[in-house]
């Protein structure tokens, strides 16, 4: 995706204790990226958070993340993190990531969400309410609002 296709960024600093030997930040955390800008994310939609999905005994599992180098962030880099929910299924959400250092492209994925009861880890559908959240979130920021 080009950068202009995402409306929600987050913005973080690569710290000395990110980078491995060769200089440059070490390929696991970058799922650590994404999810600090995916929780920034969720948190500006105003949905429900980790602990309260936790208590009502219905919550997101991750089920997939998948990740594409294309090149290194190295120590006090700035970063810009884009995230964008680009699709919602029955029970599932796909939210495509991408990490940007000025407007060059370092790192893509996407993480695959099923919402599920805790207890028994099956698959519900996610609540209307989210659902229209989400659409309206994304289209807001589309929009510049």
């Amino acid at each position: 995706m080009a950068r202009q296709d995402f409306s929600f960024f987050h913005t973080l600093r690569v710290r000395w204790s990110e980078v491995d030997m060769q200089a440059i930040v070490f390929n696991g955390n970058y799922l650590n990226y994404f999810d600090v800008a995916f929780t920034e994310y969720w948190r500006a939609t105003g949905l429900p958070d980790v602990i309260a999905q936790s208590e009502a005994g219905l919550e997101m599992f991750a089920r997939k993340a998948t990740i594409e180098y294309h090149a290194p962030a190295r120590f006090d880099d700035l970063l810009d993190i884009g995230v964008r929910c680009a699709y919602l299924g029955r029970s599932s959400m796909r939210f495509v990531l991408e990490i940007f250092k000025g407007d060059d492209l370092l790192v893509s994925g996407e993480m695959i969400y099923v919402y599920a009861d805790s207890h028994i880890r099956k698959s519900e559908p996610v609540p209307a309410l989210w659902r229209e959240r989400l659409v309206m979130f994304e289209q807001r920021q589309a929009i510049g609002q």
